[in-house]
């Protein structure tokens, strides 16, 4: 999973300050991850995306997806509101709840990308 992170965060322009990534992760709760404003290079993120570690335990996608909304799409995050935003969710299962992430998604409007 990091490797393909680390790649598909080498073909973003980030460097131009364009384009900002932000990550969280999660399970049960949301563990760990950095803001939009965070990081301004590629290989700032690739770092961080090197460092992260497995966090065990389920799969609570509507949890993360309200933390993302509340937390990391916000202007002191880094989010900026004149630029669409793009979220990406890579999951290792079923989330433990679909009615509450489908309710998390209709709630912010998100266009989602599932990877498994």
């Amino acid at each position: 999973m990091k490797s393909f992170l680390s790649q598909l965060v080498g073909r973003l322009d980030l460097d131009s300050g364009s384009t900002r990534v932000g990550l969280v992760t999660y399970s049960s709760n949301v563990g760990s991850g950095f803001n939009l404003s965070t990081h301004s290079s590629v290989s700032s993120v690739q770092s961080a995306i090197s460092s992260l570690v497995y966090s065990w335990g389920t799969t609570d996608t509507a949890g993360a997806l309200a933390y993302v909304r509340t937390t990391m799409l916000t202007s002191a995050a880094g989010d900026r509101s004149n630029v669409p935003n793009v979220v990406v969710v890579l999951t290792d299962g079923r989330s433990d709840n679909a009615n509450a992430t489908l309710a998390s998604i209709n709630e912010a409007w998100i266009v989602i990308k599932a990877a498994i």
